[in-house]
């Protein structure tokens, strides 16, 4: 029994030093003082300030920060996380409820470092690749977020559930996962690659979205190999032909970006969000630099599965689908119309392994994309109240395999699923 006591007793005695430990670094971390950005970078000047509203577009600032419909950067935007909601913080001038008195210091230490004055910040704010922007940058940055005008509205961004909601836990994430350095530019590739490298894993933060998380909310190493949040899929972003963009042409990818339509896609969800606020504003340029960055880039090694035979009963399904309630606007070869209705045909959009955005869309619909470029959007209705499980299902799986794709049944269940998870509508026929 003794010797039970005396093992017992050394556990807790680790346990112990091993919190006070982590308490003591999470203490210094919370606490650290970062080399100083000079002050010469700083001058208020109208340029600079220019220069900072350029640089809040290319890091889609206002997507986050900003509720639909309500004051530019107020906060409030609720981002769903599988730890539960987090709520984007209020960076407008208000000295209470915004960052009003922030100093520059201040600033930086949140945008590049993930200290905020309330303590660490959760990764939902992607300090993990805004810390690779430059000090000039974030010098115009705050110089721009200094003339947002005052927003007085409180927000209450944790809302998470224990142990979550300790933001001292993120000691430990930042120490597995987070790399506080500055931009270093791949050796040998051109100053347009570099560029793109730059906007793409600094402000454009295209790693959050486009690369799968582990169970802690960290990157998995396949890099910008697509990845799912918040019922909607992110594609491949590499060369894969099948996946990826290995099919997309450099002038597809600009006016994806630029206009949110290319012949192959349409933006939705999030990447809506992306295109309306950030990318349609970024110069031609840094347009042609990001296409540059992903054209190089590795390409996946995903699978091509051997397309479902059109004989398959749920194909057969899938067309009669297709016939009476897509044809109209795909039209019946998947050509879609230009610009405007995406192509089904080669799709690597529609080859994805996991249907969630496709779902996502048929279900409860999509906006189209309005921008400078592309000023009259078509929509896509919703389907949730029209449809069963069974024919939603069919449909999806006789797309992802007609006029070229290939990729896995999606079934009744996962439709089911999919449909509990987003809220949708339950089908009238019932």
């Amino acid at each position: 029994m003794s010797k039970f006591k005396t093992v017992a007793a050394a556990v807790i005695g680790c346990a112990i030093i091993g919190g006070v430990g982590f308490i003591a670094f999470a203490q210094y971390g919370e606490h650290k003082s970062f080399p100083a950005i000079k002050a010469g970078l700083l001058t208020g000047d109208t340029a600079q300030v220019q220069r900072g509203q350029y640089v809040a577009a290319a890091g889609d600032c206002a997507a986050c920060h900003t509720v639909p419909g309500g004051q530019t950067y107020a906060g409030g935007y609720a981002l769903q996380t599988p730890f539960g909601t987090i709520k984007a913080s209020n960076i407008t001038q208000d000295a209470d409820t915004g960052i009003g008195g922030w100093s520059l210091e201040q600033f930086d230490k949140a945008v590049r470092h993930g200290v905020g004055n309330h303590g660490y910040l959760y990764p939902a704010m992607p300090y993990n690749a805004y810390t690779k922007m430059s000090d000039q940058d974030i010098a115009d940055l705050y110089a721009y977020i200094k003339t947002v005008p005052a927003v007085k509205q409180k927000v209450v961004e944790n809302e998470l559930p224990f142990p979550f909601n300790q933001r001292m836990l993120l000691a430990g994430w930042n120490l597995l996962f987070f790399k506080d350095e500055r931009f270093a530019a791949i050796p040998g590739v051109s100053p347009l690659v570099s560029r793109g490298d730059y906007l793409v894993n600094g402000p454009g933060h295209c790693a959050a979205c486009h690369t799968a998380k582990n169970l802690l909310g960290g990157d998995v190493a396949e890099t910008f190999q697509g990845g799912t949040l918040q019922g909607w899929h992110a594609p491949d972003l590499t060369p894969n032909p099948h996946t990826g963009l290995g099919k997309w042409k450099a002038e597809d990818i600009v006016s994806y970006l630029k206009t949110g339509t290319s012949r192959q896609a349409a933006a939705a969800g999030p990447m809506l969000e992306a295109v309306e606020n950030s990318t349609q504003y970024l110069t031609d340029d840094d347009l042609h630099a990001i296409t540059a960055y992903l054209q190089q880039l590795p390409a996946s090694k995903a699978a091509v599965p051997v397309a479902v035979q059109s004989t398959d009963p749920q194909m057969v399904q899938g067309r009669l689908v297709f016939e009476s309630q897509c044809e109209a606007c795909h039209t019946s070869s998947g050509a879609g119309v230009r610009q405007m209705i995406p192509e089904l045909r080669n799709n690597a959009q529609v080859n994805v392994k996991d249907p969630s955005s496709l779902l996502n869309v048929v279900l409860k619909g999509a906006d189209g994309p309005i921008t400078a470029g592309n000023p009259t959007g078509a929509g896509m209705p919703r389907f949730d109240w029209k449809l069963a499980d069974e024919d939603i299902a069919a449909v999806q799986t006789y797309i992802r395999n007609s006029w070229g794709n290939s990729a896995s049944k999606v079934t009744a269940e996962q439709v089911k699923a999919s449909r509990a998870e987003l809220g949708a509508k339950a089908w009238l026929g019932r």
